[in-house]
């Protein structure tokens, strides 16, 4: 993917989908930037990369992106460290409630978070990028962003803003070596869901496996649950040289349940 050498910062990466793609761009020779809201989550997290890719080079940095100080903290390191050349927008909070249980703290965090956040972190390293001649920014969505769950409103629209985020960003880059993309992202069996699955069959004494297998959407052509790797897959490869012709795009890792052909 021609990324050897080049500095990537992956948000929320200490587990999940943010896991896999950084360590996915560390196999691929990148210098990586693992985030999570506590430094013991992020030590572990570069603990495990470096199990799996042992001449990796990897580093960590804590930092809540819901909280602006805690981020502009996080800024000051990275521009420290030489900048970044590939930013990662992975970080997200999701749940399932109903639309009238959420008031106005639980909308913020969800904004603050899952748009914010991404606003932040592209606000301050997308200019550098483009000053200097080449980078990457791609934001992991989700197809929640495109259909969006009644029981999940405020997770599906906070997604929305992020993807039409994106999009505008893109557009900011016309004429250079940079690019802004969104993957969106299907059902995945990450860490938070299958511990959520686990609570819930230990809770109803039901098998594990058969209540995964349950949980399938129906309109999901993979017929499973998509695995995390696979949609760092796609995240990898829109982070490298090799998608220079790929700007402003949503790309779908959804496994088919997006019923739509665009």
């Amino acid at each position: 993917m021609g990324l050897t050498g080049k500095r990537v910062f992956v948000s929320g990466s200490t587990q999940g989908i943010g896991f896999a793609v950084a360590r996915g761009c560390l196999a691929e020779g990148a210098r990586v930037v693992v985030n999570g809201r506590s430094r013991h989550g992020v030590e572990r997290a570069v603990a495990r990369l470096l199990e799996a890719v042992p001449d990796g080079d990897v580093e960590g940095l804590a930092a809540d992106l819901a909280d602006a100080a805690q981020v502009a903290s996080l800024l000051a390191a990275l521009d420290a460290g030489g900048g970044v050349d590939v930013l990662v927008n992975n970080a997200g909070v999701f749940d399932v409630a109903p639309f009238e249980s959420l008031d106005d703290d639980a909308w913020r965090r969800y904004l603050e978070v899952n748009l914010m956040g991404g606003v932040r972190l592209a606000r301050h390293l997308l200019p550098a990028m483009v000053a200097r001649g080449w980078g990457r920014v791609v934001f992991v969505g989700t197809e929640s962003a495109v259909d969006v769950p009644g029981d999940m409103v405020a997770y599906g629209a906070s997604k929305a803003a992020a993807l039409a985020l994106a999009n505008g960003l893109a557009k900011l880059t016309r004429g250079t070596e940079v690019t802004v993309n969104t993957v969106l992202g299907g059902p995945t069996w990450s860490d938070g869901v299958a511990s959520a699955v686990e609570a819930v069959a230990a809770a109803q004494g039901l098998d594990v496996a058969d209540l995964r297998a349950g949980l399938v959407r129906e309109t999901s052509l993979l017929g499973r649950f998509i695995e995390p790797g696979e949609v760092a897959d796609l995240v990898v490869y829109l982070a490298g040289v090799r998608s220079s012709a790929t700007n402003g795009a949503a790309l779908r890792a959804d496994g088919g349940v997006l019923t739509a052909t665009t």
